[in-house]
């Protein structure tokens, strides 16, 4: 599919007019027929069109396809251009991405990411500590559970992995208990340190 100019003189002045055409085969061979008469486009409204439409296809389903005009080719070399074969692209491993992105963003908002490094973070670990607890209070944030249930359901089932670039495996719940027991010392510079943030934030 793609726009083809067709050039027409009218009162002395050259015009063009644009249609909207597809390539089907016929057993004539390749054919060009014409769904729409889109008329003469200013750059605006040529560079509308040609940017991604939907449209339906033969068996009634919606199909995004990028639109080029019929005297452009497309470079095979080109970076910015991606062939796609539509019809085998599918959807895999979707995940929450929305809520653990705002709960990562408030986390570093309130300086919890360099209180946590300087509090638990002294010692080397495999997964460092700080963000071990940014896990467990992103989870109370978007979807209470236990430390089990985040090891087993909710953690995979987000795009935490690589907001804070810890593997699904590395986070379990033996891990997730370690943290509690590491942070609970520092529940008061903790609470003074959001009371200090909330001031500053909020002017209060």
């Amino acid at each position: 599919m793609f726009l083809r100019p067709n050039y027409r003189a009218k009162d002395g002045k050259d015009h063009t007019y644009w249609s909207l055409v597809e390539t089907v085969r016929t057993v004539d061979g390749p054919r060009q027929r014409t769904l729409c008469y889109l008329g003469e486009l200013n750059g605006s409204a040529q560079a509308r069109w040609l940017k991604s439409v939907e449209v339906f296809n033969e068996q009634g389903e919606v199909e995004q396809l990028k639109l080029f005009p019929s005297h452009v080719e497309v470079p095979d070399d080109d970076p910015q251009v991606a062939r796609v074969l539509v019809n085998r692209v599918r959807l895999e491993r979707t995940r929450q991405f929305g809520g653990c992105f705002l709960g990562w963003e408030l986390w570093k908002r309130l300086g919890l990411d360099q209180f946590f490094a300087q509090a638990v973070d002294k010692e080397a670990a495999e997964v460092p500590w700080s963000r071990v607890a940014a896990v467990l209070a992103i989870n109370r944030l978007c979807a209470p559970g236990s430390e089990l249930a985040i090891e087993e359901r909710w953690y995979p089932s987000t795009a935490l992995d690589d907001l804070l670039e810890i593997e699904a495996g590395k986070i379990n719940d033996t891990r997730l208990y370690r943290c509690l027991d590491r942070i609970l010392p520092h529940k008061t510079k903790l609470e003074q340190h959001l009371t200090q943030r909330y001031g500053e934030l909020f002017g209060a």
